[in-house]
């Protein structure tokens, strides 16, 4: 489930949203309200129910050759065993925008589109589906650990590119 040329999208558990109005999100680390959505290079990091924390790790232009053995050469997501059924069960919709009214947001790298005025979706929430099928037919590793920290911290230290998403949901470290 990736936007079309000239789209972005947006993930959402609830299918009945007919409006987008920019907010502050409750985790937001800026005061500016936004519509939250993203290209296809970022929409599989949101291809799990929401609250699930969860480590992406990707090769760059400057991974060395050890680095990007650890990921086996491609994109790598985590998530913790605990998180596995609610991922299974998880009902995530996704609703396209025109890409025009969003800017991409974040630095150096942007990881997300901003739109600063409401936004009205191309039509109805469509059904994402099975989000380990989506993560095999991109071609994305998934992994299942035990504790995200240990992977978090392994990633950070190398010359890998990475995110860490919700991860206040996470187990504590050990």
């Amino acid at each position: 489930m990736r936007p079309a040329a000239g789209q972005v999208l947006h993930f959402s558990e609830n299918p009945r949203i007919t409006s987008f109005v920019p907010h502050v999100a409750v985790t937001a680390q800026q005061p500016e309200p936004y519509v939250w959505a993203v290209d296809a290079e970022q929409a599989p990091a949101y291809w799990f129910p929401r609250d699930c924390p969860r480590v992406l790790a990707w090769p760059g232009p400057r991974s060395t050759a050890a680095d990007r053995r650890f990921l086996f050469d491609r994109r790598m997501h985590a998530i913790e065993y605990g998180w596995l059924p609610a991922l299974q069960a998880v009902r995530l919709y996704a609703y396209r925008f025109d890409a025009a009214p969003f800017r991409p947001f974040g630095s150096p790298q942007p990881h997300a589109m901003v739109a600063t005025a409401p936004v009205i979706p191309l039509g109805p929430a469509e059904p994402v589906g099975d989000l380990l099928a989506l993560h095999e037919a991109a071609g994305i590793q998934f992994r299942l650990v035990a504790n995200l920290w240990s992977v978090m911290d392994e990633i950070v230290a190398s010359t890998l590119r990475f995110s860490g998403i919700r991860l206040r949901n996470a187990k504590p470290r050990k």
